[in-house]
């Protein structure tokens, strides 16, 4: 069911996604940005959308949303690739199999039936939960990003806060609690968090000081 907060959460995931393919082409660079994120992200979207490979569509929606989640994804898997060969010193080395094998185990304790889509979908929640931090990594052991990369991670967390408000308004609407979903929402917005600090300090604080 449709609400302002699904609406403009999933709004935000795709400025997202603009944002980052964005950023690659106008540096003709990938400089400050993991790739080891892009693949997880590829991951989750390949777990969560394997309904396609079984011609379950859904709404025409959904369908549009999930084919552009995978295509910006694997183009910017593409961009990164081609530009990092460029970079002396590319730093992404955050060990995700730290993050893809307790999101594996958890798919298979929770779930809502043992089923190779639904443990699938379940792990693609719970992965998607963590999928930034290797960003974040890298943006912290550089100590400062381009500022279209942190516009790019705050419209990631900002999709994911939104969703929040999406699931209580459906609990009181629909009468529907998905606890897996919220579970792994409530995850990812408290990973943002320190970045939500950090953005609103560096990005937003700055922009409202009157000039001098």
């Amino acid at each position: 069911m449709f609400n302002i907060f699904r609406v403009s959460g999933d709004i935000a995931h795709l400025v997202s996604h603009i944002i980052l393919i964005h950023t690659i082409e106008k540096n003709k660079s990938a400089k400050g940005i993991s790739l080891k994120t892009q693949l997880l992200y590829a991951l989750v979207f390949i777990t969560r959308y394997l309904s396609l490979l079984v011609l379950d569509f859904g709404s025409f929606y959904n369908t549009i949303m999930k084919i552009f989640f995978l295509s910006t994804t694997f183009y910017s898997i593409y961009q990164i690739k081609k530009y990092t060969k460029q970079i002396s010193q590319y730093i992404d080395n955050f060990p995700i199999h730290y993050l893809i094998l307790p999101c594996f185990i958890l798919s298979l304790l929770f779930n809502y039936k043992f089923s190779i889509l639904e443990v699938a979908w379940s792990f693609s929640l719970w992965l998607e939960s963590v999928a930034i931090l290797p960003q974040l990594f890298m943006l912290q052991s550089q100590g400062e990003g381009d500022l279209l990369t942190i516009h790019y991670i705050f419209a990631l967390g900002l999709y994911r806060a939104l969703y929040i408000p999406n699931w209580i308004y459906r609990y009181f609407a629909e009468d529907r609690f998905d606890i897996i979903s919220i579970a792994a929402g409530i995850i990812q917005t408290l990973v943002y968090s320190d970045f939500f600090y950090v953005y609103y300090n560096k990005v937003i604080k700055n922009s409202l000081k009157l000039p001098q």
